[in-house]
């Protein structure tokens, strides 16, 4: 599929008729603008025939599903894969930010520079990226394709009942932690008060709340703390024990969609005034009625609501990368409390992270790069291509960008 921009940049109807298209290119009546999807701008004014297409969106929490159809076949088909590394960095840069403080004596404090409380739509900045992200990832389909209608999945989550079905009344407001003084003595009562590795073998009477998952990822919620003697945390934390214990299960992805959902469809009325939207349970009686699989761009399918249109062999997964790795999120300080530079120059032999390459008549991404030429080559899935390659060998296809995009072909959806 070729998509098509008139001469004032703004979309056609695709086509697939590529010899017509390498034509238009070679006689300069047409130029590339884009390399993936492949994208044409002509040069001449054409008669604008547009049919309507409505764009399904699956919103997600850590990927997004992407489906533009007209009544007679599917057009566009995207799998978007969120940044999920956000709570991660910001609290890495936190920890980083008061060593250094605590290190600078003369730094007078900041107690009034906070904008939270002054913001009333404030949203933590992982959810804020989340929704960002989604509005790119519909607004790129805009770029390339007339979209006449959105239809966008929303639900809203009962968190509490997910963890307890049977919650009921005021037992909403009387959480596990009620009448507790605070968390830590909610996990002792809940643990029995004995340690949950020996189970008081080691007679050790001192006891521990201790991180299942790093307080970075895991958070302070009761479902990642357990409670251990002094004995085995030391031990733990030592090497020389291993706990086999692993955490409740956590509701952080239904928190983000409930919150999230709702956020992302409004923003897309704001910009588009033919957004609509539809339910979860009303995309899964679709795809089961139809036998379809389970997947995020077959849910778009089935929210933007052509069943029968002909599917597009063609699958764009699209991935949001960083474009830059800073240092005050290494924590890894050399005496003195100075932070060692230890990774590869910005630009290695003309090439920076994340630039798409051709090697060996393979298009690729650059994970990883060192200063004396050699590349880490994959494909967004992980797939290897090659651990050291050397430069010479690669080709420039692409330079960095925040959304990295990868065509696949498919032969089936089902």
């Amino acid at each position: 599929m070729v998509y098509i921009l008139n001469i004032e940049g703004k979309p056609l109807m695709p086509t697939n008729r590529h010899g017509k298209v390498k034509h238009l290119i070679k006689e300069g009546k047409a130029i590339v603008v884009k390399r993936t999807p492949f994208t044409i701008q002509l040069l001449y004014n054409t008669p604008e025939y547009r049919q309507p297409i409505t764009l399904g969106v699956d919103s997600g929490s850590k990927t997004i599903g992407l489906s533009a159809t007209t009544s007679k076949r599917e057009l566009f088909v995207s799998e978007v894969t969120l940044r999920n590394d956000i709570v991660k960095l910001l609290s890495t840069r936190r920890e980083n930010r008061r060593t250094r403080r605590n290190r600078l004596r003369y730094r007078q404090p900041r107690f009034n520079n906070r904008v939270k409380s002054k913001n009333k739509g404030w949203l933590a900045p992982s959810i804020e990226h989340k929704i960002n992200s989604h509005l790119k990832a519909v607004q790129a389909v805009y770029d390339i394709l007339p979209i006449t209608k959105t239809i966008i999945e929303v639900a809203s989550f009962d968190i509490q009942q997910m963890s307890n079905p049977l919650i009921e009344n005021l037992e909403y407001q009387e959480g596990p932690q009620f009448n507790f003084w605070n968390v830590r003595e909610y996990v002792l009562f809940r643990d029995g008060h004995s340690c949950q590795h020996c189970k008081g073998k080691s007679k050790d009477k001192i006891l521990n709340v201790h991180h299942i998952e790093s307080r970075k990822t895991g958070g302070n919620g009761p479902k990642n703390l357990i409670t251990l003697c002094e004995t085995c945390h030391k031990a733990y934390h030592k090497g020389k024990i291993k706990l086999t214990i692993k955490r409740g299960t956590s509701y952080r992805d239904a928190a983000f969609m409930g919150i999230m959902r709702w956020k992302v469809y409004n923003r897309l009325k704001s910009i588009y005034s033919n957004v609509e939207l539809t339910y979860g349970y009303i995309t899964k009686d679709k795809r089961i009625l139809n036998k379809i699989e389970k997947t995020h761009y077959n849910d778009a399918y089935c929210i933007a609501n052509n069943l029968s249109s002909s599917r597009n062999s063609e699958i764009y997964y699209q991935t949001f990368k960083r474009k830059h790795n800073r240092q005050i999120h290494k924590a890894n300080l050399i005496k003195g409390g100075k932070q060692k530079l230890n990774q590869a120059p910005y630009e290695v032999k003309n090439f920076r992270l994340f630039d798409k390459v051709k090697y060996n008549k393979q298009e690729c991404f650059i994970f990883g790069r060192r200063s004396s030429g050699y590349f880490d080559l994959r494909l967004l899935d992980g797939t290897v291509i090659h651990r050291s390659a050397s430069y010479k060998k690669l080709i420039l296809k692409e330079k960095q960008k925040t959304i990295l995009i990868e065509r696949r072909c498919v032969s089936s959806h089902d």
